[in-house]
């Protein structure tokens, strides 16, 4: 949706107007007619919803601040103002929305063919998040939970770590020469400090544990392939050239469930409504009126009546 001009009045805050192109986008914004215009003002709401402001007898309550917050509260200059300040200002926006909504009404603009075709798209779009919010909320069980870390420390299995130090260089020559020093007695972290191109250089060239996976295909494959105390030959990849020595190996230890719970819970949640969507796909018919040759691609399923046919002619020698 492209941004909207900055309409809103100079006495808020020059500093804030660069990010209010994107707030004047926004769907509390451009459905407000919609929702405060039928705000009961008597005390039908919950009581533990309390009145924080009003505006010409329509009420601002705790739950608007919130939607106000969830709308545009993610605004960096909004952000880095202290709590009193936001909720001021955020007081003050819900003011502004619900006094414009009630002009627009007067202008009759909910009656005009664009808002009514935006508000349709809006209806549907929230309708849509707050379904997968619930079915995504619905399946974040601790079964569910725990049957994802299950399944990923069975996976891990018996995947190999390696910490080792590299000392990196940008030729051939100078690796021989680096190595040269090291078969010496040199102290490989000490030389890693001294000669090393690479950003920890300062730490003696400690890499800490890594999966084969994680590192280039080159370092990995030769880094793997030693024993704890070895050193390689120079080593070629992208970065340049690496001498190598590995301090440790051991099997991938699985992290503790707390460590990974929040990344859990995304996957989980983010999972149930893919599929949920998934599933509604597979059970609707969508017709691609601009494309009537991919409908019909849809549209066309095997014949389960019919066999398939078995190829009979001898191969090709």
């Amino acid at each position: 949706m492209p941004a909207q001009p900055d309409t809103r009045p100079a006495t808020h805050g020059a500093s804030l107007g660069s990010g209010f192109a994107t707030l004047r986008a926004s769907a509390l914004a451009l459905i407000a007619a919609a929702l405060f215009a039928v705000l009961p003002a008597g005390p039908a709401r919950s009581q533990s919803d309390p009145v924080v402001a009003k505006v010409n007898g329509v009420e601002i309550r705790e739950s608007d601040l919130a939607m106000a917050e969830e709308d545009v509260g993610q605004n960096p200059q909004l952000q880095a103002m202290p709590p009193e300040a936001r909720r001021d200002y955020m007081v003050s926006y819900l003011a502004d929305v619900i006094l414009a909504a009630k002009a627009a009404e007067g202008k009759k603009v909910a009656d005009q063919k664009e808002f009514k075709g935006r508000l349709a798209f809006i209806r549907n779009k929230l309708l849509m998040e707050t379904l997968l919010q619930q079915e995504g909320k619905a399946a974040l069980t601790p079964d569910a939970m725990k049957k994802v870390y299950d399944e990923a420390v069975k996976q891990m299995g018996n995947e190999q770590e390696v910490r080792a130090r590299h000392i990196l260089v940008p030729t051939e020559d100078e690796a021989k020469a680096v190595l040269a020093e090291v078969k010496k007695g040199t102290d490989f972290a000490e030389l890693a400090r001294q000669k090393s191109k690479d950003p920890g250089a300062s730490d003696g060239g400690d890499l800490g544990f890594f999966t084969k996976d994680q590192m280039v295909p080159e370092f990995s494959n030769v880094a793997f392939s030693l024993e704890p105390g070895k050193i390689s030959d120079p080593v070629k990849s992208q970065f340049g050239w690496h001498i190598i020595k590995v301090e440790e190996k051991r099997n991938r230890k699985a992290p503790e469930f707390e460590q990974v719970k929040a990344q859990i819970e995304t996957y989980v949640t983010r999972k149930a409504q893919a599929d949920y969507v998934t599933k509604l796909r597979e059970a609707a018919k969508v017709e691609r009126m601009d494309k009537p040759e991919e409908t019909a691609k849809t549209d066309a399923k095997p014949d389960a009546a019919k066999p398939a046919e078995t190829k009979t002619a001898p191969a090709k020698k």
